[in-house]
């Protein structure tokens, strides 16, 4: 099997008599034993210790070790959640042998699972390929509810590369759930560097009828607009599952990338889509990816990352 069992020594901070921090919140849980009550609000982290897509997109690597810097940065972080909530800790799915194609294929099964149990997943990456495998899981989920998933990706990247000898990689993901879903895809890309993406991808996102915002008007100064065209995008979906790509902000912030950009977004204003995002109530789900702590600096891309988690989750949880 390719999972390995949660790490509870990873889980360290502070200490108090009572919860106050997320390292004596988190519950480790061994061989994917999925919490079924549906009594609380509840968290399932899952991390994706692999690079082999990022080995594949000649990214550098080192996002195999990601996952597990975002729970130590994670575990420091002082406790906001609702007071019964339940944050499960479910351990890694790695790739074996170059195998990127089975360990997706455990993701996406594990992805289902934790939305039919109630959870609301973050998956802790790795590369972006993860993306692929997370989203089938979620399109499988919502399949026999009918409902219609919007897919929001923070990047600086479109993602939307062909495969390779038709294997998908870190750069294909969002490319390989439009060819699965060609009728119900879509997909907004936000911070995207046009520096990175050469025409010929932005000639893709228009065939599979995606829309961006690049990065030179994605800043705070044209709030207005793009928080128009992100109501815009929530009201045509049911449902939102949101991929923060850490190359999507500003090297200054997220060094510890596999693809570092000096011109990306700041935190601050990516924290205020993703409370544009959680106040929607559409949002079901999230992942982090391609945190390459080999090249971090005094783990701040980490920190960051731990951070995005957290926000997310406190404001989401918050609202249920």
């Amino acid at each position: 099997m390719l999972h390995q069992n949660p790490n509870p020594s990873l889980w360290t901070g502070r200490k108090s008599e009572t919860i106050e921090y997320w390292h004596q919140a988190a519950i480790s849980v061994r061989d994917l034993q999925l919490d079924e009550g549906q009594q609380t609000p509840k968290v399932g982290i899952l991390g994706y210790a692999g690079e082999e897509g990022v080995k594949r997109n000649q990214g550098r690597l080192g996002t195999a070790e990601g996952p597990n810097a975002i729970r130590k940065s994670l575990g420091m972080l002082a406790f906001h959640l609702p007071e019964k909530s339940r944050i499960f800790d479910y351990g890694d799915i790695y790739t074996e042998n170059s195998d990127l194609e089975s360990s997706h294929d455990l993701i996406t099964k594990t992805v289902l699972e934790l939305l039919e149990t109630k959870h609301f997943p973050i998956l802790l990456g790795g590369g972006h390929d993860l993306a692929l495998a997370h989203g089938k899981g979620i399109y499988q989920h919502l399949a026999s509810k009918n409902q219609k998933l919007g897919i929001i990706n923070m990047d600086a990247h479109f993602d939307l590369r062909p495969t390779i000898d038709g294997l998908g990689h870190s750069g294909s993901p969002f490319l390989q759930l439009a060819q699965e879903n060609k009728d119900t895809f879509q997909y907004l890309c936000l911070g995207v560097q046009r520096s990175v993406n050469p025409k010929s991808l932005f000639k893709t996102a228009d065939e599979v009828g995606a829309k961006w915002m690049v990065m030179e008007d994605f800043r705070l100064n044209n709030w207005e607009v793009i928080q128009e065209k992100i109501l815009w995008f929530l009201d045509s979906v049911d449902k939102i599952y949101l991929s923060v790509d850490m190359d999507g902000f500003s090297s200054a912030f997220a060094p510890g990338v596999s693809a570092p950009s000096p011109m990306g977004f700041r935190p601050e204003f990516a924290f205020k889509v993703f409370e544009l995002l959680a106040s929607s109530k559409k949002l079901i789900s999230m992942d982090v990816v391609e945190l390459n702590p080999a090249f971090d600096h005094d783990h701040a891309t980490a920190r960051l990352a731990a951070r995005c988690a957290e926000y997310v989750a406190r404001k989401v949880l918050g609202l249920l």
